[in-house]
């Protein structure tokens, strides 16, 4: 049901998504898709988090550079799926003027950047980066430039633009500039 919810999305979008679709998509009855989300907004949601954990794995190469190249790797491959573009979409469709996504749909965003610092706070246990580096806004400038060309320029990313978006996030941290101290 997660698949066909996304692949509805990656369709119609996130203003025609109806649970009727994604069901027939999915070749189970609406009523059943009920029992187990009370809601599109949660069956959405639940789609977006599980296309995000399962397309972009949380990387513990024990080296801060190839845990950040292998997750924006990760990230860049994601976005240039059909599920990572239908993702993104729903996200930005309050910018084309469209109903915005729930609240839930962002914070499934906010999920992932919490699920993704345990690889800034191990690089600062192993002393590849400083004491007091805040995790999530490493994490943020790491994912920043990839959102950035695909989301507001449109460029095409792959993996030369995730190893820069590594190397200058870590760069960055190097020069303390995420230190909270």
């Amino acid at each position: 049901m997660l698949a066909a919810t996304i692949d509805e999305l990656s369709e119609r979008g996130y203003a025609a998504f109806t649970i009727d679709n994604a069901a027939q998509r999915a070749g189970v009855h609406k009523t059943t898709v009920y029992r187990r989300w009370p809601d599109r907004e949660t069956l959405i949601a639940e789609a977006l988090t599980d296309s995000l954990t399962t397309e972009i794995p949380i990387p513990d190469t024990g080296s801060v550079d190839e845990d950040l190249r292998a997750l924006a790797r990760s990230l860049v491959a994601w976005a240039n799926s059909a599920s990572g573009r239908a993702v993104l979409a729903v996200m930005v469709s309050t910018a084309a003027g469209l109903p915005a996504p729930p609240l839930s749909a962002r914070h499934v965003f906010r999920d992932r950047i919490r699920k993704t610092l345990p690889v800034v706070t191990r690089a600062i246990t192993r002393g590849e980066i400083p004491e007091g580096t805040d995790p999530a806004e490493m994490v943020k400038a790491l994912v920043a430039p990839i959102y950035f060309r695909v989301l507001i320029t449109g460029e095409p990313v792959g993996d030369s633009t995730a190893d820069a978006a590594a190397a200058v996030a870590l760069t960055a941290a190097r020069a303390r500039l995420f230190t909270t101290s």
